[in-house]
């Protein structure tokens, strides 16, 4: 296997081009690759062109649209099969804003969505949901109140095809052909919501995020533009990440719809034995994952399965060393990125040709940052940025379906960040993720990369817990079997690092929590750690 050449710089990403519409961009993705490319396939290796994508999009866009509003936020509880694009393409179509469910959040988080983004109604999938045995969850959603004596509704993909006959079929092959003009009469503006997601609540309530049309397009060019040629139309992505959150969107799925690739989608990253084996099957050339995620297929895969992909993009937790050892014997080359939610969601990301050791890459073409002074750090600051990638704002609980817009369009992503320069950010940590011991600010983040050289084998996360006489101490969580601090002490002074930094006890778990798209779960970690604190 041979990579392409290196770029010698990024391609032109053109903000202006980018305000559009999701539906509009996929369109022109059509007119300049043809209606004939393969453009999805799923689990059940049925591929669908692009030029089918437009006609199912406007099909199923138009049943939904019958019983909606122009502008309606309905939910969407699907998971990574071809009907999910096709559904979410044909609500942009028809003017309609798709609100990502989280269906692995449990009852009380789906809820708290529905009162946030003032949903009335959510699409999901009988075979779906009797497969992933959610029965319990859609009968507690079907008893939501949305409006005074009106409870949510539950619409399901298969009873909505059983109606359509052969006049609808006939109408959406018609439509198909203008498709450009049928969207003209129904769409939203680039500025207006092109889809709400939800904040994965890992340090707090989550929170809607509303990401207009233009910003969904602009990062799926700015990703492309910035990998000036790495990335090519000729690829084949594979996206185990689900839809719900922004990675598995946009990076993962969107990115490469509107650049002309074919895209593979997986309904469970944690698959870890099946994704390798559908890899090597689809020959896909390029995977979005987590380090969680490719630790597991890489230990999973056989000789070959995995010789088909020439880069990983990864971002949601830092990779760590032996990752990229493990990857890089199968000839990949892992680039990991940087972002957020709020930022659709990506702000930075490495490439073979610019990066250094511990780094997330460079800012992606047409984002501006600041970073902000914060008390005790003396490296970096806290970043806040600004682009055409930035959301319109959220929405709250205290204020459902109420838009709370962004200050002059920046953006505080909480971040503790230094930009070196060659224009490449380190990131030091969150915000929150800061500790303060003995009157030393300590990244959390800092620590865990410490234990984590020790034991590369092992998941670790590092936590603050109140100390009465210290204010705060630092405790370790982690899956590594005879964890000692003797043996952290010992490494921190190889390393010159204080002993003070050194967690002050240890709790040896099974697993660690995390979330869907495994990121750790900071609220639910900090949570047993306490119980475990108590009962110990």
């Amino acid at each position: 296997m041979t990579s392409p050449p290196l770029p010698t710089k990024a391609l032109v990403f053109d903000a202006a081009s980018a305000r559009t519409t999701l539906f509009s961009a996929l369109l022109e993705t059509v007119r300049t690759y043809g209606a004939d490319r393969p453009a999805l396939e799923d689990v059940e290796r049925a591929p669908i062109t692009y030029g089918r994508l437009v006609l199912g999009a406007l099909v199923l866009g138009n049943a939904l649209a019958r019983d909606t509003r122009r502008g309606e936020v309905i939910g969407l509880m699907l998971p990574n099969v071809n009907g999910l694009p096709v559904t979410l393409f044909g609500l942009n179509a028809y003017g309609r804003v798709p609100a990502m469910l989280n269906f692995s959040a449990g009852l009380k988080n789906l809820r708290s969505a529905v009162q946030i983004g003032a949903i009335r109604r959510v699409v999901t999938s009988r075979r779906f949901i009797a497969t992933a045995k959610l029965e319990d969850v859609i009968a507690g959603l079907s008893e939501t109140e949305v409006t005074p004596g009106k409870k949510l509704e539950i619409v399901y993909l298969e009873d909505i095809r059983k109606k359509l006959g052969l006049k609808d079929k006939i109408g959406g092959l018609l439509r198909s052909k203008f498709a450009a003009r049928v969207h003209k009469r129904h769409a939203l503006g680039p500025d207006q919501p092109g889809v709400m997601l939800f904040t994965s609540g890992t340090e707090g309530t989550p929170k809607g995020v509303v990401l207009s049309n233009a910003n969904l397009v602009s990062n799926a060019r700015q990703i492309f533009a910035h990998a000036g040629g790495l990335l090519m139309p000729s690829d084949t992505v594979l996206n185990p990440l689900p839809i719900f959150h922004s990675f598995g969107l946009t990076a993962a799925t969107l990115m490469p719809l509107l650049n002309g690739m074919k895209v593979v989608l997986y309904p469970s990253p944690l698959h870890y034995k099946e994704i390798p084996k559908l890899i090597a099957a689809t020959r896909a050339t390029v995977l979005f994952a987590t380090d969680t995620f490719l630790q597991g297929y890489g230990r999973a895969a056989e000789t070959d399965d995995l010789k088909s992909v020439r880069y990983v993009i990864a971002g949601a937790e830092k990779v760590k060393d032996q990752t990229r050892v493990q990857w890089g014997k199968y000839g990949a080359t892992i680039l990991e990125g940087y972002g957020a939610t709020e930022c659709s969601p990506v702000i930075t990301c490495n490439l073979p040709h610019r990066t250094k050791p511990g780094s997330v890459g460079a800012f992606l073409p047409g984002i501006e940052y600041r970073l902000e002074p914060v008390t005790g750090i003396t490296e970096g600051g806290r970043l806040h940025v600004k682009g055409p990638n930035v959301m319109s704002g959220y929405m709250l609980a205290d204020k459902p379906g109420v838009l709370v817009p962004t200050k002059d369009g920046w953006h505080d992503t909480g971040d503790i960040i230094d930009v070196d320069s060659e224009g490449l950010v380190m990131i030091k940590g969150r915000a929150k993720r800061f500790a303060k011991v003995g009157g030393e600010m300590i990244s959390l983040a800092a620590v865990e990369a410490l234990v984590a050289a020790m034991w590369p084998d092992a998941n670790h996360v590092v936590l603050s817990m109140p100390d009465a006489r210290k204010g705060e101490q630092l405790v370790l969580m982690t899956d590594k079997r005879g964890a000692d601090r003797a043996t952290m002490i010992a490494a921190a002074q190889a390393e010159g690092i204080p002993e003070l930094w050194v967690p002050k006890a240890i709790l040896v778990v099974d697993t660690i929590p995390t979330l869907a798209t495994g990121k750790v779960d900071f609220m639910a970690a900090n949570d047993l750690a306490s119980n475990l604190r108590m009962s110990g």
